[in-house]
């Protein structure tokens, strides 16, 4: 599995446990969905303001939201271990993470594997898609052992 981090925001500290958590949020997903970690990832930090510039441009919503998916097209992705792009917000998270009173590792875990899922064809748009989303996101942040109620760090 080759995960490429790229930090493009200076507001929100991330460190090597940040770094840690999406590997390992990263990881579980891709072995409880493909069975394999024969993919690559990029997964970039940015601010607000680039933030909402993407969502603006690829989704036509102009607002800063808290992750992006870029996944690849299907028949390029059967020819590539290139899964896609994740996009987060970390002053978003940040925020979130407050707002809903967990740590901002849960929330970046979190983001994670709900972005990693977007990649993997998962969608929420519809009310089954969307529980079958959240069921695969509880059971790969109880595999993490990260959980909503618990504050880390």
């Amino acid at each position: 599995m080759n995960i490429y981090i790229d930090n493009r925001q200076d507001r929100v500290k991330l460190d090597r446990e940040i770094h840690e958590v999406v590997e390992r949020a990263l990881r579980e997903t891709l072995l409880l969905e493909r069975g394999s970690l024969d993919y690559e990832v990029s997964v970039s930090f940015v601010g607000d303001g680039e933030i909402r510039e993407l969502n603006r441009d690829y989704r036509g919503m102009d607002k800063a939201t808290d992750v992006l998916s870029f996944p690849l097209e299907e028949d390029f992705m059967e020819s590539t271990p290139l899964l896609g792009d994740i996009v987060i917000s970390a002053e978003r998270a940040l925020k979130q993470a407050k707002e809903y009173n967990h740590s901002f590792i849960r929330e970046v875990a979190y983001l994670t594997v709900h972005s990693a899922l977007h990649l993997l064809g998962y969608d929420h748009m519809e009310d089954d898609e969307r529980r079958r989303m959240r069921s695969k996101e509880k059971e790969i942040m109880g595999r993490l052992n990260i959980f909503r109620d618990r504050r880390e760090g």
